[in-house]
C-alpha cells in the first residue's frame, strides 16, 4: 500500500468531527519535521472514520490521502494470466530459452539410449564384459536423469516440455582393429563432449536473453560434473589402447567392476 507524503496525521469521522479524543496510547516518531501519530481505539464505535494528513503547524487537515497498490505491483498485476493453460509461475523466461532446454532434454534421452544399448552389447553371454555393462547402464541412468532435471526445471519456469524423437543407436560394437571396448569408450567420450558443447550452447541462449537463473542452472547443475566425465572417459580410453584387445581389456574390465584394488 501507498501512502502519500505527509508530516502528522490525524483521524477524522465520516461525518466529519475529530476522533482524536477517542484514541488513547498514542505514540509518534520524529525525524527531519516528519511526525507520526498512530493511536489505538478503546472501544468499537458504530461510524467509519478517515485518515487525515497535515503539513507542520498549520492545522488545515489534507483531504484525499488514499491507500492503493504500488504501481509496480499494479503492474505485475496486469500481467497474471487468467487463461488456464497459461502458465502462472513463467517470468522473465522467453521462447529460446523453452525451446533450447527442449532440445537439451532430447540430447540427453538420446545419449542415455546409447549408453543402454552398449549395457546391452556387453551383458551378452558370448561377450560377457561385466564391468563395462555395468558401467554403461549406470551411464544410461545418469544421463536419463540430467533429462528429467531438465525437465522439472522447465516445468518450474513455466515453460512446456516437448518431448523428440529419439534415434535409433548401434547395437554391435565390434571393431576390427580397436575391438569392442576401446571402439565403445571412444565412442562415450565423444558423446560427452558433444554433450557439453549443447550445455554450452544452452549456456550462450541463457546469456543471450539474460537469464541470469538459467545460466546459474547449467553452470551450478551440470558444467563441472561434465568436465569431471570427460576426464574420466579419456582417462579409460587411454588405458585401453595401452592393454589393446588381448588378455589387458579383462584386467580393465575387472577394473570397472571391482574398483581399482581388484587389479593392484
Amino acid at each position: 500500500m501507498s501512502l502519500k507524503a505527509a508530516t502528522s496525521f490525524s483521524l477524522l469521522n465520516t461525518r466529519g468531527g475529530s476522533l482524536d479524543h477517542q484514541f488513547s496510547s498514542a505514540s509518534s516518531l520524529f525525524s527531519n519535521n516528519l511526525a507520526v501519530s498512530i493511536s489505538i481505539p478503546r472501544s468499537k464505535t458504530g461510524f467509519g472514520f478517515l485518515v487525515c494528513a497535515s503539513k507542520g503547524a498549520d492545522s488545515k487537515s489534507l483531504t484525499g490521502v488514499v491507500f492503493k497498490p504500488f504501481e509496480e505491483v499494479k503492474k505485475e498485476l496486469d500481467l497474471v494470466p487468467t487463461l488456464p493453460h497459461v502458465s502462472l509461475a513463467r517470468q522473465k523466461f522467453t521462447d529460446e530459452c523453452e525451446a533450447a532446454i527442449n532440445q537439451q532434454i532430447n540430447v540427453e534421452y538420446n545419449v542415455s539410449y546409447v549408453y543402454h544399448a552398449m549395457f546391452a552389447y556387453f551383458d551378452r553371454d558370448n561377450v560377457a564384459l561385466k564391468g563395462l555393462a555395468s558401467f554403461f547402464k549406470e551411464s544410461s541412468i545418469e544421463e536419463r536423469g540430467h533429462a528429467e532435471k531438465l525437465m522439472e526445471y522447465q516445468n518450474k519456469r513455466g515453460g512446456k516440455v516437448k518431448l523428440h524423437s529419439i534415434l535409433m543407436p548401434l547395437s554391435e560394437f565390434d571393431h576390427t582393429e580397436k575391438g569392442d571396448a576401446l571402439y565403445a569408450m571412444e565412442l562415450a567420450l565423444s558423446m560427452e563432449k558433444l554433450t557439453n558443447e549443447k550445455l554450452l550452447n544452452l549456456h550462450s541462449v541463457a546469456d543471450r536473453n539474460n537469464d541470469v537463473q538459467l545460466t546459474d542452472f547449467v553452470e551450478t547443475e551440470f558444467l563441472t560434473e561434465q568436465v569431471e566425465s570427460i576426464k574420466k572417459i579419456s582417462e579409460y580410453v587411454a588405458q585401453l589402447r595401452r592393454v589393446g584387445k588381448g588378455h589387458g581389456v579383462w584386467h580393465f574390465d575387472q577394473m570397472l567392476l571391482h574398483g581399482e584394488a581388484a587389479v593392484a
